[in-house]
């Protein structure tokens, strides 16, 4: 039996989540109108593991239709307001990301792209950043974290609590965004793909449309892994990952053609989406990898030493609210990448 109900019901478009307790029928700051066609729960029966071409969709919907979709944590449940680093440590990632789908668009073919304008995204009140023991091999700087750590983060309107008395403004947005890809059998959640998936891209915010290539008829999208907020680069292996509500309008072009993922955005490009101070580190390297450790490793040393945060801490914050640029790739031998902290997140920015 899939769980889901079908009908009209108003909403408005908007960028911000709600505080604690949110529910779906909450609403966020008007940007336009729009209808709800269709709402899916996070129930089990509407959620898979894998991508693949094979799996019956759980809704089909015409083209233009606008669905909201309940997106449980990227870890699935495991993890809850009371979680420990202890708890982070054990959560298994096998497999990582519950999607919330698949849904067919009526008429979608192989060669059309799917069209989705991400029209509204609300949490639910918290979140949580967290990053694994060094040996499991995940994050950028696993070899200097050996233990797990983990900060649950109170998420109220526009911000999300963290230590110290630092906030980070939150721009939520769904990190797995996709449709299914035409070879067959089950392929991985965790690295994105040509027809989208785990792309984390944090400029794809309520008011952004991405346009996805269609490789099987209806497309089958799915979407997961929201995000309340995330510096460029995810360093430490998470974003706030918080269960989330998504709405978007799916619609069918054919007269597109492309080979991966292309997305539309208004931004913000800061945390704050206004001009602000920055304080910057700079990784230098022959290899563009080295670089990002580099100025990754320069930042959290930055904020250990100033901003009295532990290495973790700083590591966590790193991945909730720094970004990283690549700066030059011209100048042989060495490339440079720079790290971008916004001092307004600090009590004194």
């Amino acid at each position: 039996m899939t769980h889901h109900e079908q009908g009209a019901g108003s909403g408005t478009t908007g960028s911000g989540g709600t505080g604690p307790g949110a529910t779906e029928s909450d609403a966020t700051s008007a940007e336009r109108e729009y209808t709800v066609d269709h709402r899916l729960s996070d129930a089990e029966d509407n959620v898979h593991r894998s991508w693949d071409n094979a799996t019956d969709p759980v809704l089909t919907v015409d083209s233009g239709d606008v669905v909201r979709f309940e997106c449980r944590d990227a870890v699935d449940r495991q993890l809850d307001v009371e979680s420990t680093a202890d708890d982070f440590a054990n959560v298994s990632f096998d497999p990582v990301h519950p999607l919330t789908g698949p849904v067919a668009v009526a008429g979608a073919e192989p060669g059309d792209v799917l069209q989705v304008d991400l029209l509204d995204l609300q949490h639910k009140g918290w979140g949580y950043t967290g990053y694994l023991p060094g040996e499991m091999g995940l994050g950028l700087l696993p070899e200097e974290f050996p233990e797990a750590g983990v900060h649950i983060w109170d998420l109220e309107g526009d911000v999300g609590r963290f230590v110290n008395g630092i906030e980070v403004p939150l721009d939520p947005f769904p990190g797995v965004i996709g449709v299914a890809p035409a070879a067959a059998g089950e392929h991985d959640t965790l690295p994105p793909r040509r027809v989208g998936g785990n792309m984390d891209v944090k400029h794809m915010t309520a008011g952004s449309t991405v346009y996805l290539p269609v490789e099987v008829a209806g497309a089958l999208f799915s979407t997961a892994d929201c995000h309340a907020a995330q510096g460029d680069g995810e360093v430490c292996v998470t974003g706030i990952e918080a269960p989330m509500f998504v709405t978007a309008r799916l619609s069918v072009r054919t007269d597109m053609a492309i080979d991966q993922p292309q997305f539309e955005t208004n931004g913000p490009f800061t945390p704050t989406g206004r001009d602000e101070r920055m304080y910057g580190t700079t990784g230098i390297a022959d290899d563009l990898m080295e670089a990002t450790k580099l100025a990754t490793r320069h930042m959290i040393d930055h904020l250990h030493e100033e901003r009295d945060l532990t290495r973790g801490e700083a590591y966590i914050l790193c991945s909730a609210a720094m970004d990283l640029k690549v700066s030059e790739v011209v100048d042989a031998p060495n490339w440079t990448v720079s790290a971008y902290m916004p001092e307004s997140v600090f009590p004194d920015g």
